[in-house]
């Protein structure tokens, strides 16, 4: 997000941002599906789950984010007023929050600092679309098997052992399947010799 901002700039850009410092505990919610869209997420400490509920109350994990990412700006950018998805905090978070109209337009004092923010903000978005378009392609897989193994080479590049970010319950939301018959699945990949896997650590074989 300040990618090539000097640090010197940093005090005059957050008071242009209105920005302020945030605290979160495990399970808070930092925004509720409905509620107006007024700022700009960045994640100092901690992780935040980005989340859509249906009419039966059914949940999906759209996505995990860490230090360093943003939420709340795609809607920023669309000009979309009131929240379709809660974030919720994992564990002890803070955020810096901005608000999101100075963030995506420059100001009565043409500060050198905005032009860059914009452009960073592209990039950003960027990224966050081709993470969307690999969601996508997993959950396009017609099979449990296929949406287990599609998510695993999105996560180990290149290593046989990796780590996941979610516990057993929150991977079958993010696949939008169903718990148990993951937890199945995952057992006979692993009987069958394709899979190692202790808690969120996995190695294919």
């Amino acid at each position: 997000m300040f990618t090539g901002i000097a640090f010197s700039d940093f005090e005059r850009m957050f008071g242009c941002l209105s920005a302020k410092t945030v605290y979160y505990k495990k399970d808070d919610v930092i925004l509720l599906a409905g509620d107006a869209v007024n700022f700009v997420g960045l994640i100092l400490a901690g992780s935040v789950q980005i989340i859509k509920e249906d009419a039966d109350g059914h949940t999906t994990i759209l996505a995990e984010l860490g230090v360093s990412e943003l939420f709340g700006e795609v809607f920023a950018c669309a000009g979309i007023d009131h929240s379709p998805v809660t974030v919720l905090s994992k564990g002890n978070v803070e955020i810096i929050m901005m608000d999101y109209r100075k963030v995506i337009t420059s100001c009565s004092s043409s500060c050198p600092f905005h032009l860059r923010l914009i452009e960073n903000m592209l990039k950003l978005l960027a990224h966050k679309n081709i993470a969307l378009n690999q969601k996508n392609e997993i959950l396009s897989k017609r099979t449990t098997r296929a949406k287990l193994f599609a998510f695993f080479d999105m996560h180990r590049g290149a290593a046989k052992k990796f780590s996941v970010p979610f516990n057993r319950e929150e991977l079958a939301h993010y696949l939008c399947v169903d718990r148990s018959a993951m937890s199945n699945e995952l057992c006979k990949m692993r009987d069958a010799g394709l899979i190692k896997f202790e808690k969120n650590m996995f190695e294919i074989l």
